[in-house]
């Protein structure tokens, strides 16, 4: 099974050495996702596989989960490319095989001369595309090749899908509560679960739908767009507006310089304090905060986005901030916004949306009403649902902890689990029913109706003949005998597909940037029943199998359970 020796299929079709394919597709974005990053359970199976001669033995695992999060009725599947990246450079070094025999040392020599030469050139892998919507119990991996081999990627896996698909389908919940329009901003970082935490959440955030992160690491690695302003400690580190050294300011297209924007912000804050219609709303503004914004707008004329809340939002931030602003517009510039981080966000959010439009109005100030208002100061979907009942004027939401720590929910709960071996089905019986798994290699298919809104996900033996558009078929749930529906589908999609093909010579799909992954989920999002994605009393979304299916596996079912005797 050596690398060199083993064939894929490229995207095209055409032939390629796995070294080849692994090249192309790059490693994984951590460094520790290794070989060894799985439980020691793992190898001391696979020992036992080896010793007994079963390694090789053809299987198939599926990995899926058996609830969706956050209490929802949905969840979007991630982390895929780091999956096919960790199994396109699967190969243990010399050192983890030393490693290995140091914490195994009763194993034989054999065994590590095996794990020498494992990769994956002999490993299939089938999956839901990333950035998919998906559901309970429908396999979002299907892992085909040798047991002792595909039982080494089974703890790596479950890493990477899990908190992949937790998170983004967080930020798609925000994102769902906070509506098309306005701008979300993860500002996760420090409140991460550590460093891959915190890369992990900026790249899945942003499939789920959110626009920026303040991640300097994830925009260099990802491409993903970075926003950030200052902190209060910018604001309160000044005292007066005797700091600032360099006044001058030239106008965008250089042909103009003001040699004292110190002084002409010092006017329009007069300007401002006279205006009748602006009067009784503030006094004498911090001078502090007026030096910092000042010395903040010298720095970046083209993007003055303030926070205003580190002395007093109405009677400083605000005033402050439009003094500024109004300079910057004298020469030619546009402000960005406020950042408003503490308080009653909805109640702020409307005065000063109320201040800026009397200012426009004041000074014929062009679209200063329009000026962006984003709130921060750790929003969660309930916050964001409560300032939407208060008809708050935000335009923009930076969330940080609850989004990336995923604080509402711990884990998604993704397990992998054999279901053929050898050709032959294999089931795991549980006397909770939600944990007995779907045996035999499966095909999955999502039947839509005539609205265009998926009605159903239909998993099928993988011999039986596919669901087509037009025809009625019944759809029966896994487990109860009494929940099942005639659908007769507008249109079926197939929805596994080979993502790595082994020495399957099969095609090979081609892996997507992320920003076409996060253009999928949006659309997903979008196709997706609105009462399927509320946020309360979701209603649940169907899975099913095919009449042939169920019959299979309650003959397995009856066939596999122990038979009691009463005495």
């Amino acid at each position: 099974m050596a690398a060199a020796a083993a064939v894929a299929a490229t995207a095209n079709g055409s032939p390629a050495t796995a070294a080849e394919a692994a090249e192309e597709i790059g490693g994984p974005t951590n460094p520790m996702v290794t070989p060894l990053l799985t439980d020691l359970y793992q190898f001391t199976m696979a020992y036992a596989y080896w010793r007994a001669g079963k390694h090789l033995d053809r299987a198939v695992f599926d990995l899926y989960f058996r609830k969706n999060p956050f209490g929802g009725e949905f969840t979007v599947f991630a982390g895929l490319e780091e999956c096919i990246r960790l199994i396109a450079n699967f190969k243990f070094k010399e050192a983890d095989i030393s490693f290995l025999r140091s914490v195994m040392p009763t194993c034989e020599d054999g065994f590590f001369d095996y794990l020498r030469e494992v990769d994956c050139s002999d490993v299939e892998v089938y999956a839901i595309p990333e950035g998919s919507v998906v559901f309970p119990k429908v396999p979002l991996m299907r892992i085909e090749g040798p047991v002792a081999a595909v039982q080494l990627l089974e703890t790596p896996f479950v890493n990477l899908v899990n908190y992949a698909s937790l998170v983004t389908t967080n930020a798609a919940r925000h994102r769902f509560v906070a509506g098309k329009s306005k701008v979300l901003l993860e500002f996760g970082l420090r409140r991460a679960q550590g460093p891959d935490g915190g890369i992990s959440a900026s790249k899945y955030c942003y499939i789920g739908g959110f626009d920026a992160t303040s991640n300097v690491a994830a925009g260099k690695l990802f491409g993903i767009p970075l926003r950030g302003t200052h902190s209060h400690a910018f604001v309160s580190s000044y005292m007066s507006l005797d700091e600032i050294q360099d006044r001058a300011l030239k106008s965008p297209d250089g042909l103009r310089t003001c040699e004292d924007f110190v002084s002409l912000v010092q006017t329009w804050l007069r300007k401002l304090q006279l205006a009748g219609s602006l009067s009784g709303i503030f006094g004498e503004t911090n001078q502090s905060e007026l030096a910092a914004f000042t010395s903040y707008a010298l720095a970046f004329p083209n993007n003055f986005l303030a926070l205003v809340d580190t002395y007093d939002v109405m009677r400083s931030g605000i005033p402050n901030f439009c003094a500024v602003a109004l300079a910057l517009n004298s020469l030619g510039y546009r402000a960005s916004g406020i950042r408003l981080d503490s308080g009653d966000l909805a109640y702020l959010s409307i005065v000063a949306r109320e201040f800026f439009h009397a200012v426009e109005k004041e000074f014929g100030a062009p679209d200063f009403g329009k000026m962006t208002i984003t709130a921060s100061n750790d929003l969660n979907e309930e916050t964001i649902d409560a300032l939407n009942k208060q008809r708050h004027e935000v335009d923009a939401y930076g969330i940080g902890t609850y989004l990336v720590t995923c604080y509402a929910q711990a884990a998604l709960g993704c397990v992998f689990k054999l279901v053929e071996i050898n050709n032959q089905p294999r089931i795991k019986l549980s006397e909770d029913v939600a944990k007995v798994s779907i045996p035999c290699k499966k095909r999955c298919f999502r039947l839509y109706g005539r609205e265009g809104y998926p009605l159903v996900d239909m998993m099928t033996g993988e011999n039986e003949p596919p669901p087509k558009a037009g025809e009625r078929i019944l759809c029966r749930h896994p487990f109860n005998e009494s929940k099942r529906a005639y659908v007769v589908p507008q249109r079926v999609e197939e929805l596994l597909k080979c993502y790595w093909p082994g020495s399957s010579q099969k095609p090979r799909e081609e892996l997507p940037s992320l920003k076409k992954i996060r253009v999928r989920c949006l659309q997903h999002l979008e196709q997706m029943r609105p009462d399927h994605m509320r946020r309360l009393n979701p209603t649940p979304y169907k899975v099913s199998v095919s009449s042939k299916l169920y019959d299979f596996i309650h003959f397995l079912w009856l066939n596999e359970a122990p038979v009691g005797e009463l005495q």
